[in-house]
């Protein structure tokens, strides 16, 4: 089932949220790293931490950019594997979604 214009403009709208929380979460975590004096320069238990989420919400944005960019051109909601479109449900949940649910478990099998 294909998305009506309506999920479209609210699939649009969560991903557009979605990268101002990434980007602001990095700016957070940019900043913490700047404002420590170099006493504290040693690796922390925190900064592992912050470097993980830092990668994490890298990743998160780049997912987000692109699923941007597949709506823009018209593309989005194909699955990338098996072409077939990705069920609503799911792209109301993961907007950024590149797989249909089938193809994701094959994808997450094989890792």
């Amino acid at each position: 089932m294909r998305l009506s214009p309506e999920d479209l403009a609210a699939v649009r709208a969560n991903l557009r949220e979605q990268r101002v929380f990434r980007e602001e979460q990095l700016r957070q975590i940019a900043a913490t790293a700047r404002a420590a004096t170099p006493a504290h320069r040693r690796r922390t238990a925190q900064d592992e931490v912050d470097l993980k989420l830092a990668a994490s919400a890298r990743m998160v944005l780049a997912d987000v950019e692109a699923a941007l960019r597949r709506l823009a051109e018209g593309r989005y909601g194909t699955c990338h594997l098996c072409r077939r479109p990705v069920d609503r449900e799911r792209l109301m949940i993961v907007p950024q979604a590149r797989y249909c649910a089938r193809c994701q478990q094959v994808r997450e099998a094989g890792r």
